[in-house]
């Protein structure tokens, strides 16, 4: 049923966008379908404290209370709070925003009403889009979606109504991405990349950082990994950074509306630049870095502390994000997971090759896993997956686990794939075999999909990463004289039609012929 409500919901949307790039609508219809759920959610709450007001058996019962005397009760924020529900002010709640949909002005009062829904919850303080009184709709389009985000109903448990719109915002940051093209890639990281790695990481518990986070999509993932495995909540801090100011708030609202505490620093910032997180030192670091960028550096970035294994090339970012990413991990139990792309793996220019060895032979790399092609809604630039650790398994020190993910990919379309999630079970439990993490089977190597390589061997490769260079052939499964009869029934019908002889015809019978076929 929510399939198909999302698909009507985003057909109906996309053709009220008109003429409007997918780039500037987007925040137009997450930003209303966000208010609808803060004010549904702060609704339901406000039914559920009116009946347990009246029932004297709750430990909230008001006895002899008059209406005024709950009217006043219900103004406490203290009652919202409590269940993680954001205070919404009467004229900034849904039904007043209804009700002056047709009018003129409604642009203005929806900034408005972001306004007094920011000043009410310092949580969303300067991270409320407010854009409405300047969008450049046709007249009278912005309140038919008004109507059309309506629709959508949230009911009043809470769990359900977080789990309807997650799934509600993340189809349509998705849609989105695609409709954007290649810019929309830069807020959004397809789910099935981005389970791959969780998955690989385990984030049970802990701090969880990501540099250049987007709409947060590796937060919310992480989340739902934890409760799937029987964690909650809050098991896990989580902080961020993005340097696009309209993304960094669809990361801020993606994750609110979902309840999380988080740390997205004071601003929007680049991570390299004015990095505001100096300090932290992550459990687990998650992150799908744009590729290949060549307009990062700064001057004041040279000598960092952060360039521990070398000085990354000004001219791309790959190696930066990397080592970045090395020094906010804790030193014992950090992990990372970190989405690059394939030239990252092999690439020698301008000291990328010296920066890998050295990262290769200081054993921080762990598994390194290719991924299938047209897995991005952006690019077509073929990725791979690098897994950072600063202490190995004792059992796997001065060993690379190598994995080939780029035959396990499922069409979703004709232009699109994804990994099931049977294909990102089979990764992620090879991954735990080969680290040793019980109940699971002994790790063996798999001819043309895994394989556990001595730091040795990598070095004879001049330190290549490409896990094709070390997985070897997929091992086929054919009967020899099926095999054999076959080929002596196409040597036959050459035969046939090389009757007329000729210097050609000869040398090519006389070849078969040293490989036993006659005819």
């Amino acid at each position: 049923m929510i399939e198909s409500f999302k698909k009507t919901l985003w057909a109906t949307a996309d053709k009220l966008r008109a003429n409007m790039d997918a780039a500037e609508y987007k925040h137009l219809v997450l930003g209303l379908i966000f208010v609808k759920y803060i004010s549904d959610t702060f609704a339901a709450r406000n039914a559920e404290l009116v009946k347990r007001f009246a029932d004297p058996a709750d430990e909230y019962h008001l006895p002899d209370a008059t209406p005024a005397d709950v009217a006043a009760e219900l103004e406490d924020r203290d009652y919202y709070r409590a269940a993680n529900v954001f205070w919404v002010p009467e004229a900034a709640r849904w039904e007043s925003i209804r009700a002056a949909a047709k009018q003129a002005n409604i642009g203005k009062r929806i900034d408005d009403a972001l306004t007094l829904i920011e000043a009410e919850n310092p949580s969303l303080k300067n991270i409320l889009d407010k854009r409405y009184a300047r969008a450049q709709l046709p007249d009278g389009k912005l309140g038919e979606l008004i109507d059309l985000v309506s629709t959508i109903g949230f009911g009043e448990d809470a769990a359900v109504a977080r789990d309807v719109l997650g799934q509600v915002y993340e189809y349509f940051l998705g849609m989105f991405a695609n409709a954007e093209g290649k810019r929309g890639g830069q807020f959004y990281t397809p789910r099935s990349i981005v389970k791959t790695l969780v998955a690989v990481l385990a984030p049970h518990h802990g701090k969880v950082y990501d540099p250049c986070c987007g709409s947060g999509g590796m937060f919310v993932q992480s989340e739902e990994f934890i409760e799937a495995h029987g964690g909650k909540r809050g098991d896990v801090s989580i902080y961020g950074q993005e340097a696009n100011p309209t993304t960094w708030r669809l990361a801020a609202m993606n994750l609110a509306i979902r309840g999380l505490d988080f740390d997205l620093g004071k601003e929007p910032a680049d991570s390299f630049v004015r990095d505001q997180h100096k300090d932290l030192r992550a459990d687990f670091v998650l992150a799908n870095p744009p590729f290949n960028i060549s307009d990062w550096w700064h001057g004041s970035l040279e000598g960092d502390a952060r360039w521990a294994y070398g000085d990354p090339p000004q001219g791309n970012a790959n190696y930066a994000w990397l080592q970045h990413m090395l020094h906010h991990m804790k030193p014992d139990t950090g992990r990372a997971g970190i989405v690059l792309a394939n030239g990252s793996m092999s690439s020698s220019q301008n000291n990328e090759g010296q920066i890998r060895a050295a990262m290769v032979e200081a054993d921080v790399i762990e598994v390194m896993v290719a991924l299938p092609g047209q897995l991005f809604f952006n690019t077509q630039i073929p990725a791979c997956l690098w897994f950072l650790t600063k202490k190995k398994a004792k059992a796997r020190k001065g060993e690379v686990l190598f994995i080939d993910a780029r035959k396990l990919a499922t069409m979703i379309s004709r232009v699109q794939c994804e990994l099931t999630d049977e294909a990102i079970d089979r990764v992620a439990n090879t991954v735990a075999a080969w680290r040793g993490d019980a109940p699971l089977p002994a790790y063996e190597d798999v001819a043309g999909f895994c394989r556990s390589v001595k730091l040795e061997e990598i070095s004879q490769h001049g330190h290549v990463l490409t896990p094709g260079r070390y997985v070897g052939a997929e091992e086929i499964e054919d009967d020899d004289e099926a095999f054999a009869e076959r080929m002596q029934k196409l040597a036959e019908k050459l035969g046939e039609q090389m009757a007329k002889g000729g210097e050609l015809d000869l040398l090519i019978r006389k070849k078969l012929g040293r490989l036993g076929y006659e005819f």
